[in-house]
């Protein structure tokens, strides 16, 4: 790995090392809670970047600092010609990361095995087929179940991300646990969290506590794992248990003092945070053959101390404003 000082400090700071670029904003599933009921105007095609874009902004982003890339969607294994870009990012000298519905991941873990990219996050919010067609609107489970088998057989470092919601598959979570017995393997479980057009109501939210109750009163023990530097999860283990768990607390525990992340959304914009409601077109000046650096390291002194200055009743009025979560990448 190709280390490099980090460069991009906002003003509280904190540098920024770890960048996740959306590939595309389609995706082969409709998953309610990322994706508006009605849809969303998809970007046109002259607006995505290039996967020439792609590479040449990582490379900026790696000289800034940058060590760790996650490839998001929409579902990034839609993105054409998907192969030769992971390749050619991986000559970058980053850690690459992806998260994926995994539905087309069979095609690309022979590649994965070869370029090192073995963290992969797989977005799977139910065990039950029937539920996941109602949370998808797609019949792909079973197909998703097997790649994921296929992965855990290359000793690939999985994780399932787990959008937890109150009322569709909150009675889960132990089914979750129960898998991490004797597979290595770690579910997170995520607050269910408000953006554009998915009717955000945090009475469908779990939170943390709840969390860490329903697991207990089931499996007793529970051991406190040490955090990794920047983790956006905090960590668990059942005693006795082969693998752990996460809790992705955003709304009732916010985790953004330590926060080292990036976004660059496939239309080229950067944000600073997941909720921000302003960002930085930085495809243009590239375009236009601009030096983005300076872009770059203005856009993130704009960054809030969390959550884009969102107080604790998340506020619609403001996160109204953001893209939908299939815009923005997972």
């Amino acid at each position: 790995m190709i280390e490099k000082k980090p460069q991009i400090i906002d003003n509280f700071g904190r540098p920024h090392t770890y960048l996740r670029i959306s590939l595309t904003d389609r995706c082969n599933l409709r998953c309610f809670y990322c994706m508006p009921e009605e849809g969303i105007e998809l970007m046109e095609k002259p607006s995505i970047m290039t996967l020439e874009e792609i590479i040449e902004m990582t490379r900026t982003f790696r000289d800034l600092g940058v060590d760790t890339v996650r490839l998001t969607g929409g579902e990034p294994l839609v993105r054409k010609n998907f192969g030769f870009l992971v390749e050619e990012l991986a000559k970058l000298g980053v850690t690459l990361k992806l998260t994926t519905n995994g539905i087309i991941l069979d095609k690309y873990l022979d590649l994965f095995d070869k370029i090192g990219l073995r963290k992969i996050n797989f977005s799977l919010d139910t065990l039950d087929k029937a539920k996941s067609i109602f949370i998808t609107k797609r019949d792909y489970y079973e197909r998703i179940m097997r790649n994921l088998e296929m992965a855990l057989d290359m000793d690939m470092d999985i994780k399932l991300n787990i959008v937890l919601i109150k009322g569709v598959n909150d009675k889960e979570i132990n089914d979750f646990i129960a898998l991490t017995k004797d597979k290595k393997i770690t579910p997170k479980f995520i607050e269910f969290m408000p953006f554009k057009g998915n009717k955000w109501d945090w009475s469908k939210g779990v939170s943390k506590d709840e969390i860490l109750k329903t697991v207990g009163d089931k499996f007793g023990e529970i051991e406190t794992l040490k955090n990794p530097k920047h983790s956006t999860s905090t960590n668990f283990r059942v005693k006795g248990h082969k693998g752990s768990f996460g809790i992705v607390s955003t709304i009732t525990n916010p985790f953004c003092d330590e926060c080292n992340r990036i976004r660059l959304t496939a239309d080229g914009k950067m944000k600073n945070c997941l909720f921000a409601t302003s960002e930085t077109d930085l495809l243009t000046p590239l375009r236009n053959g601009e030096n983005i650096d300076k872009i770059i390291l203005e856009a993130i002194k704009s960054k809030k101390h969390s959550r884009d200055g969102m107080d604790v009743k998340m506020d619609a009025e403001h996160y109204e404003q953001n893209r939908s979560m299939i815009s923005i990448g997972g």
